[in-house]
């Protein structure tokens, strides 16, 4: 039973097992009839009166009769389940559509569908469905939403069948179930470019020569349409065969987010809480370096990354680019605290100055993780943090906020190694944070040039 798919409710184990199922189904009006039966049959050996032995007869048979009609009609019903998304941001709605198909060559009684969803999404639903005609087919759906990110189940499905008199009750459970991913919120985040940065980190393009220099040049074999300027005559000489100078070569920029998971360095839970804002600011950067064209990589502070990344990360268009996206969204949905306490990790995995643009989302740091951060710059063509401050972050909304000097020295070290480092108070917009990264990074290279001139 998942998407566009249907399947039966599971049989009983043993025509002994399913016989027991279907007595311990009957109701109270049932068990009521049949009590009453039994004692007309036995008033009516006492009493002997015969005609009291039918009445008894026909109030013990009846609810036998309906269990066992009910017994053998309830597994030829199917059912089907349909998520729409399967995956959804945190705080907004999905809809689970339930179809309902009677497979059998009689009518169905009253039924009651209940479908078995966590707690986080809501309540369990309940829909009650009148009469199912033969081959006949009923669809009913709900809504569910969750603030808080993960992937849930949803199901097995649940169908009570009830026979026309009430008799009779039974409940049988289908065998699968789905899953909802609730992934982190999105922010759109504006086109800017960092300024000071190596050249195509803009547009995701930077063009490099394999190797300079007449000499040292590779050539290739001669294609049609390519330009006969371009043809190296020493080369061509050697090989026998026309040859022709490589082009430029087209490289992806590199992007890296690295996410400060510790569990130490943050407080609070919940969904407006400071981890969670790292982990929807983390979303939005790959999301955004990701459509421009960057090739991008999610690094934590364990050293781990999204499963089936490649060496140079994620990369794509089109489709690829959305597959890449679901890819890192659904290993940022069950991302959790790490049991580490340190930065260390993270900076091996670093490459020095291959890593392109590093784009940090920082807890509280001491001064031994505040250095290991500060010496990642070096590792990087360019670094922007995001530093979370904590003490914004636990204090109440309303309380006079405080200054905090510790804070305030760590993103000063930051930025001395090289880093544009942003302190992030509680509820901040990434967007205006990304854009300050922008106007400040622009700022350092406008005084740069002005110092080398």
């Amino acid at each position: 039973m998942g998407p566009g798919g249907a399947g039966p409710a599971e049989d009983d184990r043993g025509e002994t097992g399913g016989v027991r199922t279907a007595l311990a189904g009957l109701t109270t009006r049932g068990r009521s009839f049949f009590a009453a039966g039994i004692a007309a049959a036995v008033c009516s050996f006492v009493l002997g009166q015969s005609e009291l032995l039918r009445v008894g007869l026909l109030l013990a048979v009846l609810p036998l009769v309906c269990a066992a009609v009910l017994y053998r009609t309830r597994y030829r019903v199917a059912a089907s389940r349909h998520l729409s998304p399967a995956r959804v941001p945190a705080g907004s709605e999905a809809r689970v559509h339930l179809r309902m198909d009677n497979v059998s060559r009689l009518p169905t009684g009253l039924l009651m569908l209940q479908d078995r969803v966590p707690y986080v999404l809501g309540p369990r639903p309940r829909f009650v469905l009148d009469r199912v005609e033969p081959g006949g087919r009923r669809e009913v759906s709900y809504r569910v939403r969750s603030d808080l990110r993960g992937r849930y189940p949803l199901g097995p499905l649940q169908l009570r069948l009830t026979d026309p008199f009430g008799m009779c009750e039974l409940t049988r459970s289908f065998s699968t179930y789905d899953t909802l991913t609730v992934v982190p919120r999105v922010e759109p985040l504006a086109p800017v470019r960092f300024g000071g940065e190596a050249s195509g980190y803009g547009d995701g393009r930077q063009r490099s020569l394999a190797l300079a220099g007449e000499d040292d040049v590779i050539p290739r074999g001669y294609r049609y349409g390519d330009d006969l300027r371009r043809v190296h005559w020493r080369s061509t000489a050697r090989y026998g065969e026309l040859m022709v100078r490589r082009e430029e070569q087209p490289r992806r920029s590199r992007c890296t987010v690295l996410l400060d998971t510790r569990g130490g360095a943050y407080e609070g839970a919940g969904p407006d809480s400071a981890f969670e804002w790292a982990v929807s600011g983390a979303a939005s950067v790959l999301v955004h370096m990701l459509e421009r064209g960057f090739s991008v990589r999610l690094l934590t502070d364990s050293g781990s990354a999204v499963p089936g990344e490649g060496g140079d990360g994620f990369a794509g268009s089109g489709q690829e680019t959305a597959d890449a996206a679901g890819l890192m969204m659904d290993t940022l949905a069950v991302i959790d605290h790490s049991d580490g306490t340190g930065l260390s990790r993270a900076y091996d995995m670093l490459r020095g100055g291959n890593e392109g643009l590093l784009v940090a989302f920082l807890g509280d740091l001491d001064e031994e993780q505040a250095t290991t951060v500060a010496k990642m710059s070096r590792r990087s063509g360019g670094a922007v943090a995001f530093v979370l401050d904590p003490d914004t972050w636990v204090r109440e909304p309303t309380a006079v906020p405080r200054p905090n000097d510790r804070h305030a020295e760590r993103l000063r070290l930051l930025r001395d190694a090289g880093w544009t480092a942003l302190s992030v108070p509680r509820g901040g917009s990434l967007d205006e944070l990304w854009r300050q990264a922008d106007r400040e990074r622009s700022g350092l290279a406008s005084l740069s040039g002005e110092a080398l001139g």
